[in-house]
C-alpha cells in the first residue's frame, strides 16, 4: 500500500520508522533484530536509508597508501524485500543521486517493482569525499526534483530510452523537508520554493528533518501550504539520549537543540535518556492533538528508547 494511502485511511495515529542497514561486514542479524522489536507495534512502513560510495585510505605494510572506494552501508534493497516479504510491511528505499546515474537508479526501480515494492524516498544525499566519474553515455541527477522528475516519468510509463509498449510503475514517491531549512539554502523562504519544485515534479509526500521543537515544524507546514505545498507533510523526531548528542545531532544533521532541553540534560547527564524519552512524549502529544495523522521516527541504533514513547500512545 502506498505511505499516501496508510495516512489518509489511518483511524489512529500512526508511527513510522527509518532504519539504517548494518556496515558492510556484518550480518542482516543485527538490523532484523530491530525489526522484530518494532513489528509488535504495527508500523504502517519501514523507510532504510541508503549510502553512496566513499573513498577510503589504507595503509600499507612496505608504507605506501591505497584509496578504497566502497558503500560503507550496502543492501539498501535487500533489507527491503526482506521486511517486506518476511514481515509483510511496506518499505520505503531512499533513492540518491549521488553516487548514482540515472541509468543505475532505472535499473534499480526495476528490482524494487519486481519486488513489489511500491514507495520511495527520493533525497539528493551527503556531501562525499568521492565524485563518481560518469562514463559517456550516461547522465546524472544534481538535485532532488531531477530524481522526482525521473520517477515521475516511470510511473508513467517512460523510460530513459524510447521504449515501445512500456507499462506504467506502480509508485508512490516521498521528498524531505527542512523546518529549519536545509544547509545550503540561504534561508526558509528559499528551500521551500524548492521543496515546492520537487512537489509539483511528482512527490506525494513529505517527511521532515529530525527537530526539537514542535513550533518550528508548526511554522514550516504554515509557510509551505502558504506556498501552495498541499501533499501530507510527516513531521520526523529523534529520541536524544546522551548529552553528547547535544553536540553531534546540530553537527551532523543542521537542527538545533532547544534550551530547555539541553539545559535538563546538562544538568542530569546520567539521565539523558529518560529526559529524551519524556521529550519526545510531550511532541508526540501535542503533535496529535494538532491533527498529525503519522509521526516518523529516525531510529538509528536506539530503538529502545523509541518504543518508550511508542508505548505511552
Amino acid at each position: 500500500m502506498f505511505v499516501t494511502e496508510r495516512l489518509y485511511r489511518a483511524a489512529n495515529p500512526l508511527f513510522s520508522y527509518e532504519i539504517i542497514p548494518p556496515p558492510r561486514g556484518r550480518s542482516a542479524r543485527e538490523i532484523l533484530d530491530i525489526v522484530e522489536q518494532i513489528v509488535p507495534f504495527e508500523p504502517p512502513f519501514i523507510d532504510v536509508t541508503s549510502h553512496s560510495a566513499v573513498a577510503q585510505y589504507e595503509e600499507l605494510s612496505d608504507g605506501g597508501v591505497r584509496r578504497c572506494i566502497n558503500r560503507k552501508r550496502p543492501g539498501t534493497i535487500s533489507i527491503c524485500a526482506i521486511i517486506h516479504h518476511r514481515y509483510n510491511i511496506d518499505t520505503v528505499p531512499h533513492i540518491l543521486c549521488r553516487g548514482f546515474t540515472r541509468e543505475e537508479t532505472e535499473d534499480v526501480m526495476i528490482e524494487l517493482g519486481f519486488l513489489g515494492i511500491h514507495n520511495v524516498l527520493a533525497v539528493r544525499g551527503d556531501e562525499t569525499n568521492y565524485e563518481k566519474s560518469v562514463s559517456g553515455g550516461r547522465s546524472v541527477n544534481v538535485y532532488a526534483n531531477e530524481l522526482v522528475h525521473q520517477l515521475s516519468d516511470l510511473r508513467q510509463g517512460r523510460y530513459l530510452e524510447d521504449i515501445e509498449n512500456t507499462e506504467p510503475f506502480d509508485l508512490c514517491i516521498g521528498v524531505c523537508g527542512y523546518p529549519e531549512k536545509h544547509v545550503e539554502a540561504p534561508n526558509l523562504k528559499t528551500d521551500i520554493q524548492r521543496l515546492k519544485q520537487k512537489v509539483e515534479a511528482g512527490a506525494d509526500y513529505i517527511v521532515t528533518q529530525m527537530f526539537f521543537d514542535n513550533q518550528r515544524f508548526f511554522e514550516f507546514v504554515d509557510e509551505c501550504r502558504k506556498a501552495g505545498i498541499k501533499v501530507p507533510i510527516i513531521p520526523g523526531l529523534k529520541v536524544i539520549n546522551s548529552m553528547r548528542q547535544l553536540t553531534s545531532l546540530p553537527k551532523n544533521f543542521q537542527i538545533s537543540i532547544p534550551d530547555e532541553l539541553a539545559d535538563e540534560i546538562q544538568e542530569n547527564p546520567k539521565h539523558a535518556k529518560t529526559i529524551g524519552v519524556n521529550w519526545a512524549v510531550r511532541q508526540c502529544e501535542e503533535l496529535f492533538n494538532n491533527n498529525v495523522r503519522c509521526i516518523h521516527f529516525f531510529v538509528l541504533n536506539d530503538v529502545r528508547s523509541v518504543l518508550k514513547v511508542v508505548k505511552q500512545f
